[in-house]
């Protein structure tokens, strides 16, 4: 893998997360991560329309105006998502009804619109089918990392649900950790949302930081100085 898809890897899994570093999609974010379950299928069905727009837009780039591009990529998105929707309500129906509303409101979520406009619309289909699929997986980690923070300490469980909502091969994700745990309400509330993304997102600059002075002080070994 060439040193250029390394960063496109690596800068939609962390650096550019469209979580923790944009701080972009934070309506489905906060509003759908009650538990893990609902994370993981918001965050597919999202990384399947991230995914399909960079290719789309990638392979027409050339033959687009730019005075019309925006309307455009927004149709794109827009058909990817009714697609995306009714392929979910056919297949995952009770994945379906838990997200409701939020599936459509993809077409909103302008992480995506700002992928294809700010890197989809320049580079080769390959690269925009990595950004795409980094991305998407960056923001399905982000989604099932505060939808478990949020499940454990409301419930006590992890992938409560799993095989109703996704199907039985995910009967093995569902774990309870905390056996007759009463639950801490606050967490599966919007307020607990806000609550863990700020302890995520404080976590991540603790580890950035560290990472930073690692970096400064091997540098500084190494010259000798």
């Amino acid at each position: 893998m060439s040193t250029a898809y390394r960063d496109i890897i690596r800068d939609g899994l962390w650096t550019q997360n469209m979580v923790f570093a944009q701080m972009l999609a934070l309506c489905p974010l906060l509003a759908v991560t009650g538990t893990a379950t609902n994370g993981l299928g918001m965050g597919l069905a999202s990384t399947a329309v991230l995914l399909c727009a960079n290719v789309a837009v990638a392979l027409i780039r050339n033959w687009v105006s730019p005075s019309v591009r925006i309307p455009i990529f927004i149709v794109i998105i827009a058909s990817l998502v009714t697609l995306v929707d009714m392929a979910m309500n056919a297949w995952l129906y009770e994945l379906y009804q838990v997200l409701g509303l939020f599936i459509a409101l993809i077409v909103c979520n302008c992480g995506i619109l700002g992928r294809a406009e700010a890197f989809a619309s320049k580079r080769p289909v390959a690269a925009a089918a990595v950004d795409g699929l980094a991305m998407g997986i960056g923001f399905t980690l982000a989604l099932v990392a505060l939808g478990a923070v949020r499940e454990l300490l409301g419930s006590g469980t992890l992938f409560a649900d799993a095989r109703l909502l996704l199907g039985d091969a995910f009967h093995f994700m569902e774990i309870t950790l905390i056996p007759e745990y009463q639950g801490f309400l606050l967490m599966v509330l919007p307020p607990g949302g806000f609550l863990a993304l700020g302890f995520l997102m404080a976590l991540q600059r603790v580890w950035e930081t560290r990472r930073a002075r690692q970096t400064e002080a091997s540098a500084v070994s190494d010259t000798g100085v």
